[in-house]
């Protein structure tokens, strides 16, 4: 399913707000991931925080089509800016354009305008930390989360802005396009560590590409686009145009892993969004993980979980 996706600015909006995510998620567009950018405001040109202007923008749709994704960018100085006629028209506008399908989500200050608009109303979120008093004055029954790079609750999705709509944006694209295309889309923006909404813990699919060595990274994407194969050293190494003995020691020092570590990782996680699937015993996904036994895929899984698969799978039910 396509996912359109509606970016709203305001005047003096700041512009990494914007450019970031937009950037992020036309990246994912460019290596086909189903979706469609579109970028509206409530005046066809408008200033940015960087004094340059943006034209040609589209109208606040009048009807949101089925599934769609609001994204509100944020300002360069609230106080003035969401006193305007034009900031006004888009709380008025978040009022009545979502549909119960729709997803809304705020970079930085954008937060306040959710917030005028009633939709943080009862809901966790954040904003950046220099507003974070501003957004529970706006919002007096939400729960305003601190030290948070973004926040979701039901439909509604909050992030602390600036760089963090960068993650925001990484995080969108996993959920609707799944991890593999989020770990390319972070590595070609060289944002290696992506941090998640919830807590400081890393997506296996990124952790440990902190790094720039190119050898490294092919080996890496080898094993990512098919973490289940049995990769060889030399296969890896094939891959990474390097000798088997080399690329060992490049992922040693780079990586700060070993290659079956890495795997196994992967492998992991993998077994994580397997395990959603009740239809599925553990011993197939097991095997659909790429382990040669479920004795096996527990005895690793152990290394990363304190609770069973079975244990993991219930409580998430």
């Amino acid at each position: 399913m396509t996912l359109a996706v509606w970016f709203v600015l305001t005047p003096n909006v700041l512009m990494l707000d914007y450019a970031g995510p937009a950037e992020t998620l036309r990246m994912a567009v460019e290596i086909g991931g189903q979706l469609v950018v579109h970028t509206c405001a409530p005046v066809p040109r408008l200033r940015t925080s960087l004094g340059v202007e943006l034209s040609g923008l589209a109208a606040l749709p009048a009807h949101l089509p089925p599934h769609s994704l609001v994204i509100v960018a944020g300002n360069s100085h609230e106080a003035e800016d969401y006193a305007r006629p034009e900031a006004h028209a888009v709380v008025s506008w978040l009022r009545r354009a979502p549909q119960p399908d729709t997803r809304v989500a705020s970079i930085c200050s954008g937060a306040l305008l959710l917030a005028a608009a009633g939709l943080l109303d009862g809901r966790h979120c954040t904003t950046h930390h220099s507003l974070i008093e501003e957004l529970r004055a706006a919002a007096p029954t939400a729960k305003v989360e601190e030290n948070r790079v973004f926040v979701e609750d039901g439909p509604v999705l909050t992030s602390a802005g600036i760089t963090t709509g960068i993650d925001l944006a990484l995080y969108l694209i996993e959920r609707h396009a799944g991890t593999e295309l989020a770990a390319r889309i972070a590595r070609r923006l060289v944002v290696y560590q992506r941090r998640s909404g919830n807590d400081p813990q890393l997506s296996a699919w990124l952790d440990h590409r902190n790094h720039l060595h190119p050898a490294v990274h092919r080996a890496q994407d080898a094993i990512a686009q098919d973490p289940a194969r049995s990769w060889s050293l030399e296969e890896l190494a094939g891959q990474a145009h390097v000798s088997a003995r080399h690329l060992t020691r490049l992922f040693a020092e780079h990586a700060g892993i070993s290659v079956v570590g890495y795997q196994q990782g992967l492998r992991i996680a993998r077994a994580r969004e397997l395990l959603a699937d009740r239809q599925l015993s553990v011993e197939r996904v097991a095997e659909l993980a790429g382990f040669a036994s479920a004795r096996d895929f527990r005895r690793v899984w152990r290394r990363y979980e304190a609770r069973t698969p079975s244990a993991l799978r219930a409580a998430d039910g």
